[in-house]
């Protein structure tokens, strides 16, 4: 049932928000986007391409304890992902009956909320993205803002206080069902080993409700951010204040870190936060050249270092894969990896890299050339003279070494491995 609200009366003053997260329309656009998001099973089992069966039968009674406020969500499944730089990331998997419902509390929510939030706030935002807040934060620079405050928020999403949060929440959305299921997902526990552990803070990331609750709580620090002038730049909890002095950044570094412990009670992590110049601290993955006249983007070295570490990974010597199997798993990765860093301003250095990266398919060519019968037959069939390949077949030095040897790149060219598909990073040139 929808209800017709009021020309003077916006959905968030309505007492039946309810009404309106359960339509036909809400629910169907929900339902498309979890389809689309994929994802592993919740506790229950039940995977994405079982809902739609289970929807049909069960849909109905699920709809009216939605209306009746009974609604009781399952526990969420802990799963942890390893960090780039050390740790893990913890992870709650909502069931997909749950994901679907908090996609759909989240659509009508956005339309709430998002109008409200900071211009400098790029995170989960639709028509915004990682590329936006570098560019915001680049006319930052030009400027002549050359220090930044990194403001560095531990375990943000673990950290995140249900009483602060729900009563932000309650300052819009006046339908007290949709404000007691939004907590019921906060408190509903987590499953670890078969056993439900309490959640008492926090919103587990893994469901679609997470990153725009993130947002609610973090607009109170943007909002308070622009009270004092500051020029800032967030994305999801990375935060980077821009000043023009050392001593300036120093003081806000100070007063900002007291104003999140003591109003968002939050922790800032005093080992990651610093105040540094742009051009060398990473953010989203890049950082800035130092000519402030015209700073441009480029990738900075820790994302180089993290992709090459990926593709050793993948192009790991064992585990008897085909030399095609390979590059279709690196290819997956190096254009997902492309696709974002490629908006880089300057992306220098890449010819060394492609380089680094036909030696390591070259050497798993090499290995899968198992004795030196085979490495001498497949040289000569590929044009390599009969002595040298005698030569470069019967050494034993190993497959990274052999990779570099100038007859078996002549037998084992940058062509033949992108006439196989190979895709490499960076410009044309490269």
């Amino acid at each position: 049932m929808t209800i017709a609200l009021r020309k003077t009366q916006s959905p968030a003053e309505s007492v039946h928000l309810m009404e309106i997260i359960v339509t036909r329309q809400n629910m169907w656009r929900a339902y498309r986007r979890v389809l689309a998001n994929k994802g592993a099973p919740g506790v229950d089992g039940m995977t994405v391409g079982q809902l739609k069966a289970f929807l049909k039968r069960c849909w109905p009674k699920i709809k009216q304890a939605l209306l009746d406020g009974t609604y009781e969500p399952l526990p969420v499944r802990r799963k942890e992902i390893p960090k780039p730089n050390g740790g893990v990331r913890l992870l709650g998997i909502p069931t997909v009956v749950d994901r679907l419902i908090q996609q759909a509390i989240t659509q009508v929510l956005q339309g709430i909320w998002d109008p409200t939030f900071s211009d400098k706030s790029f995170g989960f935002r639709p028509g915004r993205s990682a590329h936006d807040a570098l560019r915001c934060a680049k006319i930052y620079v030009q400027d002549g803002y050359p220090y930044i405050v990194d403001i560095d928020l531990e375990k943000f999403f673990d950290q995140v206080n249900h009483d602060k949060l729900m009563s932000r929440l309650a300052t819009k959305v006046h339908d007290k069902r949709v404000l007691r299921l939004i907590r019921r997902y906060l408190t509903v526990g987590v499953m670890i080993g078969g056993l439900v552990s309490p959640t008492d803070r926090g919103t587990p990331q893994g469901g679609p409700l997470s990153p725009l609750l993130s947002n609610v709580v973090l607009d109170q620090l943007d909002k308070e951010l622009e009270r004092r002038n500051l020029r800032f730049v967030r994305y999801a909890d990375d935060c980077v204040i821009y000043v023009r002095s050392k001593r300036a950044a120093e003081r806000v570094m100070e007063s900002v870190s007291r104003y999140i412990a003591r109003k968002l009670r939050l922790k800032v992590n005093l080992d990651k936060s610093a105040v540094s110049h742009p051009w060398w601290r990473p953010y989203l993955g890049f950082s800035f050249t130092s000519r402030r006249d015209n700073p441009r983007i480029r990738i900075h070295s820790i994302s180089i270092k993290r992709m090459k570490q990926r593709v050793r990974q993948l192009t790991s010597r064992s585990g008897g894969r085909s030399l095609q199997q390979v590059i279709d798993q690196l290819n997956q990765y190096l254009k997902g990896w492309w696709n974002y860093f490629g908006k880089a301003e300057i992306a220098a250095g890449f010819k060394s890299i492609n380089y680094w990266i036909i030696c390591r398919i070259r050497a798993i060519v090499w290995k899968h050339w198992k004795n030196y019968r085979t490495r001498i037959r497949e040289l000569k069939k590929r044009g390599i003279p009969h002595s040298k390949a005698i030569r470069v077949g019967c050494s034993r030095k190993g497959p990274w070494r052999m990779s570099k040897v100038k007859w078996v790149a002549f037998a084992l060219p940058r062509a033949h491995f992108i006439s196989l598909g190979l895709f490499l990073p960076g410009p044309p040139s490269a």
